[in-house]
């Protein structure tokens, strides 16, 4: 597969390996983006045929960024080092996005077929919320805004000109997308329970990030 898997991972030592083994039978490059002082995690990667690059900023999304800016294949996913995204999606996402010609597949934990085994009852109500006001002031048409499990062009990521260090790059690219004009589908997923570790999300925080974000984009 023409396909680059972006990984930030941070502080994933335990659950990143198990991440690896998954996929490596998979025909597909692997960009691990950590932060250079992050030894543990980058221990995790040896032994395994995968890209690792030191971020020079901070933040979840200036790792996904910085991963899309280093990839040289023509399609791009966002992947999570905690084991939540289920790589059996990989193959019939690159194919549809192959067949339609769309610049972006969202997955979707909230369409029919899908579901999570990780979305706690802030984190859901926070993403009706945050969906709802990018369907109504943004004309989205997505169901699921929080979840950052997406393939797409590499040339449409860098049409996007993509700025947001944080979390908030889950409505960055959704507004960005439709703003432009691209061509983008959702695809139902289930989210999986993370392998091991702590989750990074901090509900008020980020939520607070995801919203400023989008009031600053009206």
């Amino acid at each position: 597969m023409d396909l680059t898997l972006i990984i930030p991972a941070k502080e994933e030592e335990y659950s990143l390996p198990l991440v690896l083994d998954e996929i490596k039978e998979m025909n597909l490059n692997k960009i691990v983006v950590i932060a250079k002082d992050d030894q543990k995690t980058l221990n995790a990667t040896k032994n395994y045929d995968c890209e690792v690059l030191y971020q020079t900023g901070k933040g979840y999304g200036n790792a996904i960024i910085e991963g899309i800016q280093k990839t040289k294949s023509t399609y791009v996913c966002i992947f999570y080092a905690d084991g939540s995204t289920d790589p059996k999606y990989l193959k019939e996402m690159y194919d549809k996005i192959k067949t339609t010609q769309e610049d972006l597949i969202f997955c979707s934990r909230y369409e029919k077929g899908a579901g999570s085994d990780d979305d706690g009852f802030i984190t859901k109500v926070g993403n009706f919320l945050f969906t709802l006001i990018g369907n109504i002031f943004f004309s989205l048409n997505i169901t699921d805004i929080l979840f950052t499990y997406i393939i797409a062009k590499k040339s449409s990521f860098d049409l996007m000109k993509l700025s947001s260090n944080n979390v908030d790059l889950c409505a960055e690219i959704p507004i960005k997308a439709k703003r432009l004009g691209l061509k983008y589908s959702t695809f139902p997923s289930h989210e999986r329970k993370r392998f091991g570790g702590k989750k990074k999300l901090k509900a008020f925080r980020d939520g607070l990030k995801i919203l400023y974000y989008m009031i600053k984009s009206f």
